[in-house]
C-alpha cells in the first residue's frame, strides 16, 4: 500500500502547502481521500496522472476536503479524455453538493453529460464500501452539528490506514486506529483549543493511548507550522509518500 499526501493544510493553505488529499494505492486500485480545492495541482505538482484515480471518498463536505473535484472533471474532459467510470463517495447529500458546485464554477460545462460515468455513492456511519481491493469503513466524527462527518478506515493487501477528517477529540480515534499501520490524523492548531478541530497539546496528551503502527499529523494551521519545534509527533507534508 502506497500513501501520497498531496495536501497536508488546512482550509487556508498554511504554509504555502495544498488542501487536503490522500491518494491511496494498493492492489492495483486507488483511491483520494478528500479532495480539496489544491488536488489537481497537487498531482500535477508530483507528476501523478490524474486518471490513476479510481475513486473519491470524501470525509465530509466542506470546500478545502471536497471542492476540488470540478477541476478533476475538467482534467478528465479536456486534458486526459476519460472513458471509464468514476467512483465518488461521501455523506448523505454529496451527489447534490458536487453537481451544484460544478455546475456554479462552469455553468455550461456542468449542465453537459460527463464522457465518464460519475458514481456516486453514499456513505453511512460503520456500514463499509468496497472500490476495488479498497475496502472503506466510515465513522462519525465531531465536527458539525447539521451534517455528518466522517473518519475513513481503510483496508486493503493486509495493510489498514486510518484518516481523522477534520474532527475534534473523541475516544473513538484511539478505537479505529487499534492496530493500524498508519493514523492520517489532523492538527489544526497549538495554542487554540476547540470542539470541531484537533489541537497538539490534546494530541501529544493521548499520544501513548494510540496503538497504531505509525502516526502522521496532517491538515497543520500556522499556530502548528510557527511551534514545529515543539511537535514531538511525526508531521505530514506535501509531496510526503508512504509505503506500507
Amino acid at each position: 500500500m502506497r500513501i501520497t499526501f498531496l495536501g497536508s493544510a488546512d482550509a487556508f493553505c498554511a504554509g504555502g502547502n495544498h488542501q487536503a488529499a490522500y491518494l491511496v494505492e494498493a492492489g492495483g486500485s486507488a483511491c483520494l481521500l478528500d479532495c480539496g480545492a489544491t488536488t489537481l495541482g497537487g498531482l500535477k505538482r508530483h507528476g501523478i496522472d490524474a486518471s490513476r484515480i479510481d475513486a473519491v471518498a470524501l470525509s465530509h463536505l466542506h470546500g478545502d476536503h471536497f471542492a476540488g473535484l470540478p477541476f478533476l472533471f475538467l482534467e478528465y474532459i479536456y486534458e486526459t479524455p476519460r472513458t471509464r467510470p468514476l467512483d465518488v463517495a461521501g455523506p448523505p447529500g454529496t451527489a447534490e453538493r458536487v453537481s451544484t458546485l460544478f455546475q456554479t464554477m462552469y455553468r455550461r460545462t456542468g449542465m453537459k453529460p460527463l464522457p465518464f460515468e460519475l458514481r456516486f455513492a453514499e456513505l453511512l456511519p460503520q456500514q463499509s464500501r468496497r472500490f476495488g481491493t479498497l475496502e472503506i469503513h466510515p465513522f462519525l466524527v465531531p465536527h458539525q452539528q447539521e451534517e455528518m462527518s466522517f473518519g475513513l478506515r481503510v483496508a486493503a493487501v493486509g495493510r489498514t490506514v486510518v484518516y481523522s477528517g477534520d474532527t475534534g477529540w473523541t475516544d473513538d480515534l484511539v478505537t479505529q486506529t487499534n492496530g493500524a499501520d498508519l493514523f492520517i490524523c489532523e492538527c489544526s492548531y497549538f495554542e487554540t483549543h476547540v470542539d470541531y478541530h484537533l489541537d497538539y497539546p490534546r494530541l501529544a496528551e493521548n499520544r501513548s493511548r494510540f496503538a497504531c503502527q505509525r502516526m502522521i499529523l496532517t491538515h497543520l494551521g500556522r499556530e502548528v507550522l510557527a511551534r514545529r519545534d515543539q511537535v514531538e509527533i511525526e508531521m505530514a507534508r506535501d509531496g510526503l509518500v508512504v509505503e506500507l
